[in-house]
Order: C-alpha cells, then sequence, then structure tokens
C-alpha cells in the first residue's frame, strides 16, 4: 500500500489508523547517536503522523516541530500528547508547501520515520532538509528494507540501491538495525560535487538524440536517476524522419509518463560533441507544458524521476555530458566544469516558462518591503517590479533566500580567472535607488549597460507595455546567459545586445530624439560619450562613477552638452571591462607592507618616501570627532575632490606590525609631497560597553620634512567638511553641485570649482563653503584643480 495524494492520507488517519509503534531499539538508537545538545537542542520530525516520535523527542529534552501533510493527522496528535510541552504541532507538505513555518536557525537533528518511501521527490528533499541541520547536527531516516518486507508491501521498503542513493554526498552514514528497519544516521554536508560523465562507448558512426528540458509548477527540473549511476534528462535517439520536438515529446512520455504537446516544445539549441570520439549531435528541446502523473514506466533503465531544484544541480554528483550541456544551455552557470561543445541556437520563439514555489513569492514580497521600508522605492511602480519581477530565476544558481537577501548582499554570477567578481545581480535597495532616480514614464526607452537580465526586467516592468529596455554587455557569456533567463522569466521588452557598452547601443535600436533614459551597472573611471551622446534631452544618466578611487551612484541630467548631477548614493559594483578599463597606478612601499595608490593620474616619484617612512612620525588632531554608526563617506569624497597631490594609502599588515595605524586590508585619504607623505585616520579616544559611549577623532600622521605642511592641509579639509558638509543625521550630509563637460570644454566655459579631468569629460565640482574660482585658460592644473588620467 502506498499513497501518493494528500486526501488519502487524510483519510487513512480520519479513519483511526496509524503506523509501526516506535520500538524501544528505536529509543535506544536515538539516545545513543543522537542525544540532546547540552543546554538544550532544536529537533525535526518530518512526517510525524499522529505524534509518538515528536513526543518522545520533546519528552527527552529536544524543542521539537513536528509537520505532516494532513489535518486529521496533526489534530489525532494535538489530541493524544495534548500535555507533552515543546512541541509545535504544523500541517505542513515538506515537499511542496512554504517551508515558512520551520525555524529558520536551522535544527540539531531531523527526523524521518516509515516516511521516506512516500516521497515523490527524494533527493531533493532530502538536499533541502540537510541545509537546515546545524553543525555538527544529524538526519534520521528510519525505513523499511525490502529483505525484511513481505512481497505485497515491499513499495513501502528501500532495497539497497535506494539506500545508498539516500547515503550520497553525506559525510558520513551509520547504518544501523531497529528491529528490521534501517536505521540511517546521516551526517556532513548532503552535497556530491556534480561531475559530467560519460557512458561507454557506443558502436555507431554518429549520434543525434534530443533531450526534453521539463519543469514542474515550482520552476524545477526533472531528471531522472539511470542505471548508469548517473542523472539524466528525459530524451533519445531520434527514429528515422522523426523531429528533434517529437522526438523529446515522445520519449518524454516513454520514459516518465508525462504527456506534452508537440506545439509546447521548442528546439533552443543544437549542441555537437562527441562520445569516446563519435560525432554527437544533441537538440535541446524546451517543454513548456505538460499532464499526466510522473512515473517510472522504464524501471530496467531508471530508479526513478523527480524534480530537482535549480541550485542544488552543483551538488548532485554524476550527470550524463549532453544532459549536463543542455541545461547550462538553459540556464548558464548552474553547472560548472563542463567539457567543450559547441552550441548553436536556434531563432525560434519560446514563450516565458512559469512556475516557482510559493516560498519565492513570500520572500519576494518580504524583499520589497525591506527595500521600501528603507526608503528606497518610494513610487509605487518601482514597489510593484519589486514584488512582481522573479529576482530567483535571474540567480538559479543559490537558493531563494540568498536571491532574495532584503539588505547588501549582490549574487555573484561570474568571476574571472583571479576569483574576482566580473558579473553580478546587485543588492536590491540599490537597483530600487537607481531605477526611481531614472525618472521613468510609462512607455520610456531605456538604455542600460551592463546586462544581467534582472535589473533590466525591473525597468521594463516600471515603463510598462509601452516601453522597451536595451541592455548592453561586452562578455558574451554574461549576454548569452541574459537572453535566455529573459525568454524563461521576461517581458519580451528587453532586447539583449553583446557589444562594449562604453559605445552606447547599436545605431538601429536608439530611439529618434535619443534614450528617455540610461543605466550604468558597473563602475565607471569615465562617463563615455555615447552615453550622453544617446541620451534625450532633459533624460537621466544614473552611474557608479569613480572619482578619486570612490564610487557613487550618480544621478546626471542632460542639459545641452552638460550632465548635471542631481543626487549621489554611496555604492559599489563590479569593475568596467570594456574600453574605459582602467589600471590604478600603485607604488609598493617598505617590501609591500604599504601600497600607494593614485587615483589621479600616474604614479609619483617616490625617491626618498621610505626613508622618511622609517623616521619620526609628526602627528596632528584635527579636533573634529565622531561616535559609533557615524557616516564619513562624504569626507572622503570631500579631500579626494578639492586636494591637488591626493591618493590612498593601503596597509597590508597589522597596525602593531607597520608604521601606520591604518588597519590591514584597509586604506586612508592621504597628501604625497617630496620626500614626505600625511595621511589620514580615526583614532578612538572613548571606549565603553555600548556603542554610544564610544569616540573617535580624526587624526593625521604625516612622514618627512613637508609632512607638518602636508599634515595642516589634510587637517584644515576635515575641519572645513565638519563646517560645511556633515550633517549630525547620516543621511543629511551636503552633496556638491557637480557638472560633467565634454573633454573639450575649455577652462574660460566651465563654471566655478574643483575640476577633475578625465580622458572623456571634465568634473567640475562645487562643495557648500568651498569657494574656488573659475580656472583660467592654460592653468589646468593650479590651485582648486585636480587631475586624473594624466
Amino acid at each position: 500500500m502506498t499513497y501518493t495524494a494528500r486526501d488519502e492520507w487524510e483519510q487513512h488517519y480520519g479513519e483511526g489508523k496509524g503506523w509501526r509503534q516506535l520500538g524501544e531499539r528505536e529509543r535506544q538508537l536515538l539516545a545513543e547517536h543522537a542525544p540532546v545538545p547540552e543546554g538544550g537542542g532544536r529537533a525535526l520530525d518530518v512526517g510525524c503522523g499522529t505524534g509518538e516520535l515528536a513526543a518522545h523527542l520533546a519528552r527527552v529534552g529536544y524543542r521539537v516541530d513536528a509537520v505532516d501533510l494532513t489535518d486529521s493527522a496533526i489534530a489525532r496528535a494535538r489530541e493524544e500528547y495534548a500535555a507533552v510541552e515543546g512541541v509545535r504541532w504544523l500541517r505542513l507538505d515538506i515537499e511542496r508547501d512554504d517551508p515558512a513555518p520551520l525555524h529558520e536557525e536551522g535544527y540539531d537533528l531531523i527526523t524521518m520515520r516509515l516516511v521516506y518511501p512516500f516521497l515523490r521527490d527524494r533527493g531533493r528533499t532530502v538536499h533541502g532538509l540537510g541545509e537546515r541541520l546545524r553543525d555538527g547536527g544529524a538526519l534520521v531516516v528510519i525505513t523499511p528494507v525490502v529483505e525484511h518486507t513481505p512481497a505485497e508491501r515491499r513499495e513501502i521498503a528501500l532495497d539497497e540501491d535506494e539506500l545508498t542513493l539516500l547515503g550520497a554526498g553525506w559525510k558520513t552514514v551509520e547504518r544501523l538495525d531497529a528491529d528490521g528497519l534501517a536505521f540511517l544516521v546521516l551526517r556532513g554536508p548532503c552535497h556530491l560535487d556534480t561531475r559530467a560523465v560519460e557512458k561507454r562507448p557506443t558502436t555507431g558512426h554518429a549520434l543525434t538524440g534530443a533531450l526534453a528540458v521539463v519543469t514542474d509548477a515550482a520552476g524545477r527540473v526533472l531528471l531522472g536517476r539511470s542505471r548508469h549511476g548517473m542523472l539524466e534528462l528525459p530524451g533519445g535517439k531520434t527514429t528515422g524522419p522523426e523531429g528533434f520536438a517529437a522526438a523529446a515529446v515522445r520519449e518524454l512520455a516513454e520514459e516518465t509518463g508525462l504527456v506534452a504537446d508537440p506545439a509546447d516544445a521548442y528546439v533552443m539549441t543544437m549542441l555537437v560533441d562527441d562520445s569516446h570520439g563519435v560525432p554527437r549531435l544533441t537538440a535541446v528541446v524546451r517543454i513548456t507544458a505538460w499532464t499526466g502523473t510522473l512515473a517510472n514506466p522504464e524501471p530496467d533503465t531508471f530508479d526513478r524521476w523527480e524534480f530537482f531544484d535549480l541550485h542544488a544541480l552543483a551538488c548532485v554528483g554524476d550527470v550524463f555530458v549532453p544532459a549536463a550541456l543542455a541545461i547550462d544551455a538553459v540556464w548558464p552557470g548552474i553547472l560548472r566544469g563542463l567539457p567543450p561543445a559547441t552550441s548553436y541556437p536556434v531563432a525560434a520563439d519560446q514563450p516565458p516558462v512559469p512556475g516557482e514555489p510559493a516560498e519565492a513569492a513570500r520572500l519576494r514580497t518580504a524583499m520589497a518591503q525591506v527595500v521600501i521600508d528603507g526608503g528606497w522605492a518610494p513610487s509605487a511602480r518601482v514597489q510593484e517590479a519589486l514584488r512582481t519581477v522573479p529576482r530567483h530565476r535571474f540567480a538559479p544558481e543559490v537558493n531563494l533566500a540568498a536571491a532574495y537577501d532584503g539588505g547588501d548582499r549582490a549574487v555573484i554570477t561570474r568571476r574571472d580567472e583571479a576569483g574576482t567578481a566580473i558579473s553580478s545581480v546587485s543588492a536590491a535597495w540599490l537597483q530600487a535607488d537607481m531605477i526611481e532616480h531614472l525618472g521613468l514614464e510609462p512607455g520610456a526607452v531605456v538604455f542600460e549597460a551592463g546586462s544581467g537580465g534582472y535589473n533590466a526586467e525591473l525597468i521594463a516592468h516600471v515603463t510598462g507595455p509601452g516601453g522597451r529596455v536595451v541592455t548592453v554587455d561586452i562578455d558574451p557569456w554574461v549576454v548569452r546567459r541574459a537572453r535566455r533567463f529573459l525568454t524563461e522569466a521576461g517581458s519580451g521588452r528587453v532586447t539583449a545586445v553583446e557589444a562594449d557598452a562604453a559605445l552606447g547601443a547599436p545605431a538601429h535600436l536608439v530611439p529618434r530624439g535619443g534614450f528617455d533614459a540610461a543605466m550604468i551597472t558597473y563602475n565607471c573611471w569615465d562617463i563615455a560619450p555615447a552615453w550622453r551622446e544617446q541620451l534625450a534631452e532633459g533624460g537621466r544618466l544614473v552611474l557608479p562613477l569613480e572619482m578619486g578611487g570612490y564610487t557613487r551612484a550618480v544621478t546626471f541630467e542632460r542639459r545641452g552638452e552638460a550632465l548635471h548631477a542631481r543626487h549621489f548614493t554611496y555604492c559599489g559594483f563590479v569593475r568596467d571591462q570594456g574600453q574605459q578599463a582602467r589600471t590604478v597606478p600603485v607604488l609598493s612601499l617598505l617590501d609591500g607592507g604599504l601600497t600607494l595608490r593614485f587615483e589621479h593620474g600616474t604614479a609619483a616619484d617616490a625617491a626618498g618616501l621610505e626613508e622618511a617612512l622609517r623616521g619620526r612620525r609628526h602627528e596632528v588632531a584635527t579636533g573634529v570627532t565622531m561616535g559609533a554608526n557615524a557616516y564619513f563617506a562624504s569626507l572622503q569624497l570631500y579631500a579626494a575632490t578639492t586636494l591637488s597631490g591626493f591618493c590612498r594609502l593601503a596597509a597590508h599588515q597589522e597596525p602593531d606590525e607597520a608604521v601606520t595605524a591604518i588597519v590591514k586590508d584597509h586604506h586612508a585619504p592621504a597628501l604625497i609631497g617630496d620626500a614626505s607623505l600625511a595621511y589620514l585616520l580615526h583614532v578612538k579616544t572613548k571606549d565603553g560597553d555600548s556603542p554610544q559611549d564610544k569616540e573617535w577623532v580624526w587624526t593625521v600622521h604625516a612622514f618627512g620634512e613637508q609632512g607638518p605642511a602636508l599634515a595642516e592641509r589634510l587637517a584644515a579639509t576635515v575641519r572645513a567638511w565638519d563646517r560645511h558638509v556633515r550633517a549630525d543625521d547620516n543621511d543629511e550630509h551636503a552633496d556638491p553641485v557637480l557638472t560633467a563637460h565634454p573633454a573639450g570644454t575649455p577652462d574660460d566655459a566651465l563654471p566655478a570649482g574643483d575640476v577633475l579631468d578625465k580622458e572623456h569629460c571634465r568634473l567640475v565640482f562645487r562643495w557648500p563653503g568651498h569657494d574656488v574660482p573659475p580656472p583660467r585658460p592654460g592653468e589646468h592644473s593650479g590651485a582648486g584643480t585636480v587631475r586624473e588620467g594624466v
């Protein structure tokens, strides 16, 4: 007897039926192998039934969450064990329902007694439970085995192959006997690194076939555990004149029992590789709709079929090479280290494919609320975009909690050979803030530089059905990924283009009169001329602009040939990879203990500087103090844009091992002179148990003959910032008036202010209380002028 539907289980418990009672041997093994941690522990009993095991765990000292998919079982458990304290009885289908009621901090013990054989997606469910275990925790599975189960009841028992699969990927697996039941104790991460593997060599001269990529209502992908000991997609060879789509539909039905209409089967990509030297051509067929009940009509070929979470595919063990390549064709980036293959995308329309778990909708709503409560998304249209666009569909390699983190967390999607992040899905609050400052109206046409898919889709949602987004990226992999995800989960109003974004959009995609708005999603050292030239008059450009090494998302508005800053947001992004990519000149000092970064130009002459650093240190206290959680990023930007000779000093040793007091791997604003250096840091003057009791004073340290003079300049800058820029409210610090002008703009055509010259533009800053006259012709590097890019 096996039940497959919830109503069958409801009837079972509603009629007063139960299961084998908890035995004394099981109690002994639990006490021996899963004792209650010192100070108490938390346990999860999955498929608790009428509650006998959950009540036992509570009595020995665990706080227990007992879950079952039926109301009738939970009702009986609550009634029978009403006197037992420490149990939460929860009606929850562990395979299908949103796990929101479960304890967020995880469990020391998870039990599954007489439950595992009834699971549909066994691998996915066990992997998900394993992720909820605390360090040192255990998953205990108690189950009948075939050798001790009558033939007529063997559907509720596991054979040796299933028991082996159950333990795959766990660090340790202990198998014990509990009066004929298998008592398995699983510990450690439930991960088995994914490998793309081949089968035995073929005897054919060439191979052609089709693989079906099918997802369920929660967006999980269907895979079968084959008798070859690997996961495979439904599919096989074509027959006679049969088309690839028809072959995929046929194989799906023959292998899984699921039925699809050929009209819902789309040949996405043709993959060319080889199997043991034999050429192989595989069609990747995306099936967008199906009916039927998942089964295993070919038990001699497959152990079982189940749906897997996409983020878990990186740790499922062996996957057949064509299946791994096909998964990568649909969801690039999920699987790593794949063998080489040539991919030919097929130009065919494919509708978006729906599907997400209830947990995704809940977490998306929560993420949106965090962003809204933070004040980053005041408009109704941006709020609705955050609540609607499925962020996790654009970051399938991470779990839902990571995808919908409402804080500062970005999802890194690509790294270079050195491990540096080069592509990501940015923090949601920052995306919302930048989109808000675009000032979009319904029907707007927007340019985006730096494709990832999700941000472009947010913009498309804000601009509505009449709007359009052109997103450009230099990395072919990023563009391929964005196109796939936009096809899977997008609105159809985003066009992804492979090109250097610094050159703007291709001419045929630029609307007459220019884009209504433009958004750059990577750190920019310069402002590309195309971004201004392709922007409509009055249109807004939002970009993360580096100024003296400090990045702000600046909102510019085009007025003729000039861009006028309207807003600044503190931020950080991955770096540019295109024509504007720039390496900061650096100078190593004291055998690598210190590094000077010349954000404004070429490295200065370091002659005598190391000798000065080994000499006497001069100190100047500015008298400017700050408390815990004070915002001082405006000070960094103020110093970087008002001081000639500005650079940054980075420390690579602990303060007690070095000549500076700079924290290891941090940097400080600095000024350099002839064999002299001054730098700014904060020194603690008050300490206490609470943050309110602590205080720091800004102090300048200097070395070399010119050190005292450099220190006074830096100290005066801090005091001026304190008087004119700083505010008691961290959100109220004053911003400069900033304009960006084309690089060829004459000095006498610039407004008054500090000038920061870059290759393609001239930035002019005017800070409160810092009066600088307009530059005179021919004096690009005089007092009050800062040069970059020279």
